[in-house]
C-alpha cells in the first residue's frame, strides 16, 4: 500500500512496510515517537517536486476542491501501478478512482499514519529540512489566502487613489491656465471672453486666429456654432483691444497649447480611471458613480478600509471638520460629506436630500463590502440597490404631493373614536342617541325640558328680572310675557315713525329746531306707554304685591339669583347621601 502525502514543496509518494501495525490504530502513534522506528514503517518511495511557487499553489486550489493536478496524474500513472493508495480527502480519492482507476483508501488508519509522517517528515524525505519548510509553508499559505481573498493585480486600488488625485489636480491647473489666456489675450479682444464662455473652446479660437483682424477671413465652424461665428467677426471688427506684437500674439498661443494638451490628457485619465473603477469596485461605481466612488475610495485610504466603515460614516466621509466643529458648538451635525455629489442626491428635492443621502450611504456600505470580499466581478447588486433609491425618491415625492393636494393644510382628516361603533362596519351596536331639545339656547328666553328634568337657567339671562310668585299665585312663563313686550313695543315704534312722517309732510312744526323737542316728548310719552304696558302684562299679580321702587326689584333679583344656584347644591347633596347609603348596603 502506497501513502500520498502534500507538503509546500511537492508531492511524497511513501510505501507501508507493514501494514499490520495499520490495525492497532491507538497505539501506531508510538511507531512514530522517533525516526528510527518511523523509517521501519514507512519508506520514501517517489517524490515530485513543485518548480515555482504558481505550480504549488494552482496544485494546492485544485487539492482543496478536492481535483487532482496535471503533475499528480502523470505522477500517480508512473508510480502506482496496481497498488492500492492512501489519501487524506476522501473527495481527492473518488476523484483519483474515477480518472486514473487506482483504489483509494481512506480510514481513521490512514489518518493516524498521516499524522505521524507530518511529525517525522523532515527525517524521513531526505534533502528537505526544517529552515527550508518553514519559508516555503509560509510563502504557500499566503498566496493561499490571497487566491481565496480573489487578490488579483487588477485589485490593487492604489491606482485609483493616485489617478483621482492627479485628476484633481489637473482640474485645478486647467482653470489656471485658462484663466491666464482669458486675461492675457483680454487685452488684445476683450469681447471674445464674453462670446465664449467654454475654456476648450476660447483656447482653439485664439490659437486658430491669432490677431483679431484675421477673424473675418477665417472658418471657426470646427469650433464654434454659426451664431457665435458671427457675432464673433462682428466684435473683431469694432473691438476696443489694445494692438498687441508678433512675439506676445506666440507666446499667448504656446500657452493655449498647454491648455489643449492638458485638457486631452485629463479625457484619457478619465477614461482610465473609468475603467478601473468598473473592474475594482463596479457596484459602487453603479450606484455612486465613478468620481465619487474613487474620491470615497482615496479619502479612506483602500478599498478594504472603506469597507470597513459603517453606512454612517461614509454618509459624512469628507465633512469631518464640519462634523467635529458642530459637536464643539453644539450645533446639527453635517448630513452629507463627498456623496453629496452623487446624482441620486442631485436629484432630490432639498428637503429629501438628507433622508437619501442616509440611505444611499447605508447602500453605498454594503456595495464596497461586496466590491472587496465579494466573489463576483458584475455590478447587479448596484443596479438593484440603485433602482430602490429611485423609487424610494419617488415614494417621498409622491407623498409630498399627496399631502398638499389633499386634505386642508396638509394634515389628514382624524377621525373621532366612537366606543359604540364596530370595527371595519359603518353601523352602530347600540341605537341612535335621541335629540335632547333641552340643550338649545334661545335668546329669547327658555325652552321648558321635557319629562321630569328640572329647568336650568340659560347662561345668557342670568341678569333678566324674575319676579317670585306668592304662594296662592299662578307662576307666570317668562318666556311668553317678553314675547309679548316685545311685539307689543315694535307696534307703538311704527306708529311713531308713522306719526313723525306725517308731520314732517303736513309741515305743522315750522322750524327743525321746533321738530326736535316735539320728538323727544312723544318718545317719553312711548317709554311711559311701554312701561304701563309691562305692568298690565302681568295680569295674575295683584297691584298690591306690584313694588315700583328699583330698590325692592334689585333685592328680588338677588335673592331669586341665589335660589337658582341653591338648588342645583342641594340635588347634589342628595345623590351623595344615595351613594353612600347605597354603599352601606
Amino acid at each position: 500500500m502506497l501513502v500520498l502525502f502534500e507538503t509546500p514543496a511537492g508531492f511524497a509518494l511513501f510505501k507501508v512496510l507493514d501494514e499490520g501495525k495499520l490495525s492497532k490504530v491507538e497505539d501506531l502513534w508510538k511507531e512514530f515517537a522517533t525516526s528510527e522506528s518511523a523509517r521501519q514503517v514507512v519508506k520514501l518511495k517517489a517524490f515530485s517536486k513543485f518548480e515555482n511557487t504558481a505550480e504549488a499553489l494552482s496544485a494546492a486550489t485544485l487539492l482543496i476542491d478536492g481535483k487532482p493536478s496535471k503533475g499528480l496524474r502523470k505522477f500517480l500513472r508512473a508510480h502506482c501501478d496496481g497498488e492500492t493508495l492512501a489519501v487524506a480527502d476522501s473527495k481527492l480519492g473518488n476523484a483519483i478512482k474515477e480518472k486514473l482507476k487506482i483504489d483509494c483508501l481512506h480510514s481513521n488508519a490512514v489518518m493516524e499514519l498521516m499524522r505521524g509522517l507530518r511529525s517525522q517528515l523532515t527525517e524521513l524525505i531526505s534533502g528537505l529540512a526544517v529552515q527550508d519548510l518553514a519559508p516555503m509553508s509560509l510563502g504557500l499559505s499566503h498566496s493561499l489566502s490571497r487566491y481565496k481573498l480573489k487578490f488579483s493585480p487588477d485589485k490593487v486600488d492604489t491606482m485609483i487613489i493616485q489617478a483621482i488625485g492627479l485628476l484633481d489636480d489637473l482640474d485645478k491647473e486647467l482653470n489656471t491656465y485658462a484663466m491666464r489666456v482669458r486675461e492675457w489675450y483680454g487685452w488684445h479682444f476683450p469681447e471674445l471672453a464674453k462670446i465664449i464662455q467654454d475654456n476648450i473652446q476660447y483656447a482653439k479660437a485664439v490659437k486658430l486666429m491669432g490677431c483679431r483682424a484675421n477673424a473675418v477671413n477665417l472658418d471657426f465652424s470646427e469650433i464654434l456654432s454659426e451664431e457665435v461665428e458671427t457675432e464673433l467677426k462682428a466684435s473683431a471688427e469694432i473691438s476696443m483691444g489694445t494692438e498687441v506684437s508678433d512675439l506676445d500674439l506666440a507666446n499667448i498661443k504656446d500657452l493655449c497649447d498647454q491648455v489643449l494638451s492638458l485638457s486631452e490628457y485629463r479625457a484619457q485619465l478619465y477614461d482610465y480611471l473609468r475603467s478601473r473603477m468598473n473592474t475594482i469596485a463596479p457596484n459602487l461605481t453603479a450606484l455612486v458613480g465613478e468620481l465619487v466612488g474613487a474620491r470615497l475610495i482615496a479619502h479612506g485610504g483602500s478599498l478594504l478600509n472603506l469597507a470597513k466603515q459603517p453606512g454612517s460614516t461614509v454618509q459624512i466621509l469628507g465633512a469631518e471638520k464640519a462634523l467635529f466643529r458642530a459637536l464643539k458648538t453644539k450645533h446639527a451635525t453635517p448630513k452629507y460629506g463627498l456623496i453629496f455629489h452623487a446624482s441620486l442626491i442631485g436629484q432630490a428635492a432639498p428637503r429629501f436630500k438628507g433622508k437619501i443621502s442616509r440611505s444611499l450611504a447605508a447602500k453605498t456600505a454594503l456595495a464596497v463590502r461586496y466590491d472587496a470580499l465579494g466573489d463576483s466581478q458584475d455590478n447587479t447588486m448596484g443596479l438593484e440597490n440603485r433602482a430602490k433609491l429611485e423609487a424610494r425618491l419617488r415614494v417621498l415625492e409622491g407623498r409630498e404631493l399627496g399631502r398638499s393636494a389633499g386634505s386642508s393644510k396638509g394634515k389628514p382628516k382624524i377621525e373621532v373614536y366612537d366606543k359604540d361603533r364596530k370595527k371595519g362596519a359603518g353601523a352602530l351596536i347600540t341605537a341612535a342617541k335621541t335629540y335632547n331639545p333641552s340643550s338649545d339656547l334661545v335668546l329669547g328666553g327658555t325652552i321648558e325640558p321635557s319629562g321630569e328634568q328640572e329647568r336650568a337657567p340659560s347662561k345668557k339671562r342670568k341678569h333678566e328680572d324674575v319676579e317670585p310668585t306668592s304662594a296662592g299665585e299662578a307662576p307666570v312663563r317668562e318666556g311668553e310675557g317678553d314675547d309679548e313686550e316685545k311685539k307689543q313695543k315694535k307696534k307703538k315704534k311704527r306708529k311713531v315713525v308713522v306719526e313723525s312722517t306725517k308731520l314732517e309732510n303736513n309741515d305743522q312744526v315750522p322750524g327743525a329746531a321746533a321738530e326736535e323737542p316735539a320728538k323727544k316728548k312723544k318718545k317719553k310719552k312711548t317709554e311711559a306707554q311701554g312701561s304701563e304696558v309691562e305692568n298690565q302684562g302681568q295680569t295674575d299679580v295683584p297691584e298690591a304685591d306690584q313694588v315700583p321702587d328699583t330698590k325692592e326689584k334689585k333685592k328680588k333679583k338677588k335673592k331669586k339669583h341665589t335660589e337658582a344656584h341653591e338648588e342645583p347644591e342641594a340635588e347634589m347633596q342628595s345623590k351623595k347621601k344615595k351613594k353612600k347609603e347605597r354603599k352601606g348596603e
